[in-house]
């Protein structure tokens, strides 16, 4: 994408009422809708985030189809989630919203069990070892999710790498973490849920096209 498409974009997330983008200072200081964002949509239904949510397409994909939850996609990069807030404005869609801010600061952006389900798709698996830190799975990241995940609430992991799959299986199991489902092809698998397989991301799509396999891991984690 060319500086200037990147601009534009820029300006226009600006304009956006469903875009979100405060300075890292705001969040550190005492973010205004921490623990305030049933306010923010206007009623009391469940929210579920997108943590890297590139374009969009699972948090858009999701409140297409349940009107009565509400879908925040996360992501550090404006100009992607741009086409996601767009189209969340094209289709009058109320329950949708984008946030810009690091992954490593959402404990700062929700309060304790605010979230009802997250979602971690295609995340960067930060495969060298000096770079486990990054991982959207290590025990601090799991650390965090935990403080604003209500009890019992799901985790959902889709990444084309199996290395992240594994990786995160094998934490999950060591720390007697409760799995729900775990396949490492679930184009494969016809019990896999619909809200997985029925719904692809634009690079999902050039990895199936790649033959590469698609995992997926649902889970909890203890209060």
């Amino acid at each position: 994408m060319g500086s200037k498409n990147k601009l534009k974009r820029f300006k226009e997330n600006e304009t956006f009422d469903n875009v979100i983008q405060p300075t890292r200072e705001e969040v550190l200081e005492g973010f205004k809708l921490k623990g305030r964002w049933q306010q923010e949509f206007g009623n009391t239904n469940p929210i579920c985030l997108e943590l890297g949510c590139g374009k969009g397409e699972y948090t858009i994909a999701l409140a297409r189809k349940n009107p009565n939850i509400n879908y925040i996609g996360i992501d550090i990069k404006g100009a992607r989630f741009w086409r996601g807030a767009k189209t969340a404005l094209e289709e009058n869609l109320p329950n949708v919203r984008f946030l810009r801010t690091q992954i490593e600061l959402v404990d700062y952006v929700f309060g304790h069990e605010e979230i009802s389900e997250i979602w971690i798709t295609f995340p960067d698996p930060q495969i060298k070892y000096q770079r486990t830190k990054h991982r959207m799975t290590n025990p601090d990241f799991l650390d965090k999710y935990r403080k604003i995940i209500k009890k019992g609430g799901y985790m959902n992991l889709k990444t084309d790498s199996e290395f992240m799959f594994g990786y995160t299986l094998g934490l999950l199991q060591g720390l007697g973490e409760e799995i729900s489902y775990a396949h490492h092809d679930i184009y494969k698998n016809n019990e896999a849920p619909e809200d997985v397989v029925g719904t692809q991301t634009f690079y999902e799509q050039q990895y199936l096209e790649q033959n590469k396999k698609i995992t997926y891991l649902r889970f909890k984690l203890r209060a």
